[in-house]
């Protein structure tokens, strides 16, 4: 079941329609979905999931890495998702970085984008089933040793 917070899909929708570069927070995975709709005539638009970083500094400084001929962007805007990476396509948020991405005219960033959000819902899915599993988790409390 998807959490139900309260968010303003019309500001978040106009962030991504205004914004340079995003980044989008999820509650489920530590991993982000990093939206960079800078392009050059090499380059097209960005869309990937990566790692969290420890400081704003750091994820300007991993965003140069990936995209080294593209001068530090003026800001990056971070939004936290409340909700699975899945309800990103239900809620019509998606649809809003997609229209994006392909109005930009680059075929490949438009094959780029689906995979990362395919990759983003597995990372979810997976570590839903770990979390029933008891892969990489631990209970608070054991229950009692029964009694023969």
């Amino acid at each position: 079941m998807d959490n139900d917070f309260s968010i303003d899909l019309i500001d978040i929708a106009s962030t991504i329609r205004s914004s340079d570069v995003i980044t989008l927070r999820f509650v489920a995975v530590g991993q982000r979905l990093l939206l960079d709709f800078r392009t050059t005539e090499l380059d097209g638009p960005m869309v990937r999931v990566v790692d969290p970083v420890k400081s704003i500094d750091e994820r300007y400084r991993s965003l140069q890495r990936m995209r080294p001929r593209f001068s530090k962007p003026e800001k990056i805007v971070a939004v936290w998702w409340p909700r699975f990476a899945s309800s990103l396509r239900t809620t019509g948020i998606w649809d809003e970085v997609m229209t994006r991405v392909s109005e930009m005219g680059y075929p490949d960033a438009v094959r780029k984008a689906e995979e990362a959000i395919a990759e983003l819902i597995e990372l979810e899915r997976r570590q839903q089933r770990e979390a029933i599993t008891g892969i990489g988790f631990r209970t608070l409390w054991s229950a009692p040793a029964a009694r023969l």
